[in-house]
């Protein structure tokens, strides 16, 4: 009878534990999709049917007349945004109630590599980022330009060479081997070689950051479905940890633990660790008075090394993407590409023919094709954050508990025709300084706002920018057999988005007339 019973209870609590919360948006009077038992609404997204930004956009574009939206992810609620001024409620003047992005839950010494400036919250996010904004100054991104340089003109001669063969070329490949040169060269003063070396271990463990394995699904679905017991998971891959680990250790024994004259991240850190313990007010705790107790952190070689990862990941994936879905849309825009190549060669005229900090500056239009390609697919292309305490949206009636999600489904808002016209086409005279100064605000952000917005977005716009400018300065770019006009992202890399199959393109070099 007790082993009936058993078997006739265990379904009912499965049943249960998997529906638990599945109650929270209804009481809300929020509308949102049927749930599904451990699931949610997140079936397509948890079987990589679909990216995660492709599932959040579909949910945002079926509810048109709504403001919020519910989705649950697994059992967790978590609300998407549809109105601009909510956004910039989350995202700037009420951050204090949004700080975290809720992507660490638990903090345990498996998962080192997850210490880190994108993934951490509350008070150690604010010492790190207090420490770490110093690096990305203007004048010290105008010190790393030469080092651009150097890379640009390894990539031109890596160009030509394909272009020589008339081969097709995926550029997004070719591109995040020039930005791990750069990443390497700033950020840790060592010549990666990925531009001459296919093979690079440097290109090997950016490859591997970004392709996600078998083991590496069944471990995020693991901790999405049960982030409590496996708590003790790490997130990032264990040979990513190990190689990380081993190159910041090498690099910084090499330097005797002390800042060099190199001004690279690696040196901002050592410098970090060297002051001692990071020191600041608390971003979650009060004094009986309100105001913020003082709260302190130590810099171990671990925390080093987190944040080296994320800036080799970060830093060579985005801008590496951004260049390439630039191209590939110049690529389908001839005229545009045709304005692109008039303006470049105007520009590096003015400066003797040399691509330089200042020249880049003077590429109006170039960005202008930038962010018009942002808009259309970003790197990035929803936004985290995390309710911090409860939370009632100003003129409405809802009200939200601790630690629910709120999405920000930034690509949704930038190809909704409610704030730009013709939101499919390519129009980079949309971000022409009299048309920029009418666009919506709170829509286009490709790398977030507020307190938590990029902090490296200056450095990897410079980087992009530059790229584009050593590519169009002598070639021209062209679909190819295997090109496709519509860019889908990959459902096995969560964030950022990368695209399926690369992109491929025809390089063509530039016949000049005076």
């Amino acid at each position: 009878m007790f082993v009936i019973l058993l078997f006739l209870l265990v379904p009912v609590l499965l049943f249960l534990y998997g529906t638990r919360n599945f109650n929270y948006w209804k009481k809300k009077g929020i509308k949102h999709d049927k749930p599904y038992p451990f699931v949610g609404n997140s079936f397509k997204q948890m079987t990589f049917k679909v990216s995660i930004t492709d599932f959040f956009v579909d949910i945002y574009k079926r509810y048109p007349n709504e403001r919020f939206v519910g989705v649950y992810v697994a059992h967790k609620p978590t609300l998407l945004l549809r109105d601009p001024k909510d956004v910039q409620r989350v995202m700037v003047s009420d951050f204090h109630c949004f700080y975290p992005r809720g992507f660490k839950l638990h903090k345990h010494e498996s998962d080192p590599m997850s210490n880190h400036l994108f993934s951490v919250d509350g008070d150690l996010w604010k010492l790190l980022r207090t420490r770490m904004t110093p690096a990305f100054t203007s004048g010290k991104l105008k010190a790393m330009f030469p080092l651009i340089v150097e890379r640009a003109e390894k990539l031109q001669i890596l160009a030509a060479d394909s272009a020589s063969k008339c081969e097709e070329v995926d550029v997004k490949e070719l591109l995040a081997r020039f930005t791990t040169d750069f990443i390497g060269a700033c950020g840790f003063g060592i010549d990666m070689d990925a531009l001459q070396d296919r093979n690079s271990i440097f290109r090997k463990l950016g490859d591997r950051i970004m392709n996600i394995k078998t083991i590496d699904i069944l471990r995020m679905i693991a901790k999405t479905l049960m982030p409590s017991l496996m708590r003790h998971v790490a997130v990032v891959a264990p040979e990513v940890k190990d190689m990380t680990v081993h190159l910041v250790s090498s690099i910084m024994k090499e330097r005797n633990y002390k800042p060099t004259d190199r001004n690279d991240f690696i040196d901002l850190l050592l410098e970090a660790k060297n002051k001692g313990k990071m020191i600041g007010e608390s971003i979650e705790k009060k004094n009986s008075d309100g105001s913020p107790i003082i709260v302190e952190q130590e810099i171990d070689d671990l925390l080093i090394a987190a944040q080296v990862f994320v800036f080799f990941a970060a830093g060579f994936e985005t801008s590496s993407s951004n260049m390439s879905y630039t191209l590939h849309q110049l690529a389908f825009n001839p005229e545009i590409q045709k304005k692109c190549h008039e303006e470049i060669d105007t520009v590096l005229q003015k400066y003797d023919g040399k691509l330089c900090y200042d020249a880049i500056k003077d590429m109006k239009y170039l960005k202008m094709c930038l962010n018009e390609s942002m808009r259309i697919f970003p790197s990035l292309g929803i936004l985290f954050r995390k309710s911090a305490s409860k939370y009632t949206f100003p003129d409405s009636d809802l009200t939200i508990d601790e630690n629910v999600t709120v999405m920000v489904v930034n690509q949704a808002m930038q190809m909704d025709e409610k704030y730009f016209d013709e939101p499919e086409k390519f129009i980079p005279e949309r971000f022409s300084p009299a048309n920029a100064s009418n666009m919506q605000n709170h829509v286009f952000l490709p790398f977030g706002e507020g307190p938590r917005a990029c902090i490296g977005e200056r450095l990897g716009i410079m980087q992009t920018l530059a790229g584009l400018a050593a590519i169009l300065s002598k070639f021209t770019v062209a679909p190819s057999k295997n090109s496709k006009r519509q860019l889908i992202g990959s459902p096995f890399t969560p964030m950022p988005q990368i695209v399926k199959g690369g992109v491929p393109l025809k390089l063509i070099a530039r016949k000049k007339t005076n």
